[in-house]
């Protein structure tokens, strides 16, 4: 499925954009539909499923740069989950508009809810890609994995995708993820996708981006991602619990038109003329004799140079030719060649 892409797969995510009105989640299936997205996703937990009412200390968001401070986790869950009842005309309305509609399950029910559904692909968030009981779960449905790498260092990373691979999973693809929001762009990282790439050469590789913008999802295709999720909502002055970094309607076409011109620009491992650049071959520099000289006249820097276009004898051999005789008159403005210098 990912291996064979031909071109990007953009993926819009819904999450909490919808406001908690149905009304609005399908328009987001439309909005997004009509930007070119491939996909839509939304999550799927309640707040009962993904942590506990409390108001416990560690339970709370206290971080002064955090875009929810003030929020317990359960009560921002409650203002961000997705009704269950709605997954159904969600991913219908996808399927309506041409575009493929998945979640990212968070506990085991979830992952028995989706099957119900019969969706085609699951998603992994980040703060559960060392989860392994529920990677186990989730590939032993046999469907391909997306998975958010946010926070997990290599040698966990490696194990999470061995438990994925070895339960079943037939197909995983990584996204590189910087889980702050939005995220900075010092704190990307890109270069990890190469690395990746590297290390993981049986997965496709992709960048969820949290970042403002659309710059760096450009810039990761550029250095060979294939999936980019990103944060989809129908206008930020609505507010909403991810609206400050998600991107609207024109600013995903544009993210779209531009990744896949980054995509093109990818080309192959290339040294040489290309053909579309065999015309201006000609222009290349040479050796010319640019004043008229006689026969046995010295080769100076005052009557040959290295000058465009090509036609005259390769510009290394400049200091090689300094010195010699002419071996014939020679009129100015023609290309140097190797029979008008004089042998020995």
């Amino acid at each position: 499925m990912f291996k064979e892409l031909s071109k990007p797969f953009v993926i819009a995510e819904m999450s909490g954009n919808h406001n908690q009105s149905l009304g609005r989640a399908l328009s987001l299936v439309d909005e997004a539909a009509k930007t070119g997205v491939d996909a839509l996703k939304i999550q799927t937990y309640t707040p009962d499923t993904i942590t506990i009412d409390s108001d416990r200390d560690e339970f709370l968001i206290k971080d002064k740069d955090s875009l929810w401070k003030g929020d317990t986790l359960y009560s921002l869950y409650k203002k961000a989950y997705t009704p269950w009842d709605w997954s159904k005309p969600i991913f219908d309305k996808c399927a309506e508009s041409g575009i493929m509609g998945f979640s990212t399950p968070f506990d085991f029910s979830a992952v028995d809810f989706l099957e119900d559904l019969g969706v085609s692909v699951y998603k992994i968030a980040s703060f559960e890609n060392y989860d392994l009981p529920l990677l186990k779960y989730v590939a032993k449905t046999g469907k391909p994995v997306i998975m958010s790498t946010g926070m997990i260092g290599f040698e966990e990373l490696k194990e999470s995708v061995d438990v994925l691979h070895c339960n079943g999973c037939p197909e995983v693809v990584l996204l590189k993820c910087t889980s702050t929001y939005p995220a900075a762009p010092e704190n990307t990282n890109l270069l990890t996708i190469s690395d990746m790439q590297m290390r993981f050469p049986e997965c496709v590789i992709g960048l969820s981006d949290h970042t403002l913008g659309t710059s760096v999802s450009v810039a990761a295709v550029a250095l060979g991602a294939m999936v980019i999720e990103k944060h989809f909502t129908i206008s930020r002055a609505d507010g909403g619990v991810d609206s400050v970094f998600s991107v609207e309607p024109d600013e995903m076409k544009k993210l779209i038109f531009e990744i896949n011109i980054a995509y093109r620009s990818r080309g192959n491992v290339f040294y040489g003329s290309t053909e579309a650049e065999i015309p201006s071959l000609r222009f290349r520099r040479s050796l010319y004799v640019v004043k008229s000289m006689k026969k046995g006249e010295l080769f100076t820097p005052d009557n040959i140079k290295s000058i465009r276009p090509s036609g005259g004898l390769s510009t290394k051999r400049y200091e090689d030719v300094l010195g010699k005789k002419a071996a014939y008159d020679i009129l100015g403005g023609v290309p140097l060649i190797e029979e008008m210098i004089t042998k020995g």
